[in-house]
């Protein structure tokens, strides 16, 4: 688990790729399919003018302010927003830049009233918030109706494999499952010795001068984890 965790923090921090679906006309509590539907909006057809759509998405290229939705993990107070959400309080939730590098518009189909685009985007945007200010800035209201993630930094989903398909092929286990070492190869390597490693792997916090940030941490030439660096500490991040 500390493993998965470790590598899912590091994938969390890079820019990523969706395809979405955005369905115009309903309004949910949590702003995708999972929420209770809360106000309905019959859509115009004048409204899914190619151009006006393309000219709303191109608008929000670049750096924007997003107030994150109140279901989300993101905490105010010492609590997630959820827990408020579900309790009915009412919080002031702060707003967030974020910066969308592309958008491209894929499809429209009048008769379901869906909207599907491609964004690509830094970390910390929520596609939902998106979705519902591109309706707003449309003229009506709307929530993510789907969402795929296509690539999270250099990992593209055209290279993954599903489960499915290991299980029929065990021998693609080795070709296709990709290792933390590799997964890190971008990052610096420190070596400690056989003493410091002990108290890495124990937890303790070594002091390091390097600056701030995360490592490959080696005993000799054997890979033990991954480390980070933050005012002059190292920590355990990650070890096998």
């Amino acid at each position: 688990m500390e493993r998965e965790l470790g590598v899912a923090k590091y994938l969390n921090n890079h820019d990523k790729t969706y395809e979405v679906e955005l369905l115009l006309g309903k309004k949910t509590t949590t702003l995708d399919e999972e929420g209770e539907i809360i106000e309905e909006r019959k859509v115009p057809e004048k409204l899914f003018d190619v151009e006006k759509i393309n000219y709303v998405l191109q608008s929000f290229v670049g750096k924007i302010k997003q107030t994150p939705p109140i279901y989300s993990a993101i905490k105010v107070k010492g609590k997630k927003l959820y827990e408020y959400a579900r309790k009915g309080q009412e919080v002031e939730i702060p707003t967030r830049e974020v910066n969308i590098y592309n958008i491209q518009l894929q499809n429209i189909d009048k008769n379901t009233n869906i909207i599907k685009f491609k964004v690509e985007c830094s970390k910390g945007t929520y596609i939902r918030t998106l979705c519902e200010d591109i309706a707003q800035k449309l003229g009506t209201i709307g929530y993510m109706k789907n969402l795929i993630r296509t690539r999270v930094g250099n990992f593209n989903i055209e290279d993954s494999t599903s489960i499915e398909e290991l299980r029929e092929n065990k021998e693609m286990l080795e070709e296709k499952i990709i290792s933390i070492e590799t997964i890190f190869k971008d990052k610096k390597k420190i070596v400690l010795d056989e003493r410091k490693i002990q108290y890495f792997l124990n937890g303790v916090k070594l002091s390091n001068f390097n600056l701030d940030g995360i490592y490959r941490i080696y005993q000799n030439d054997k890979f033990i984890g991954i480390g980070t660096i933050e005012k002059n500490l190292l920590k355990r991040d990650i070890i096998l």
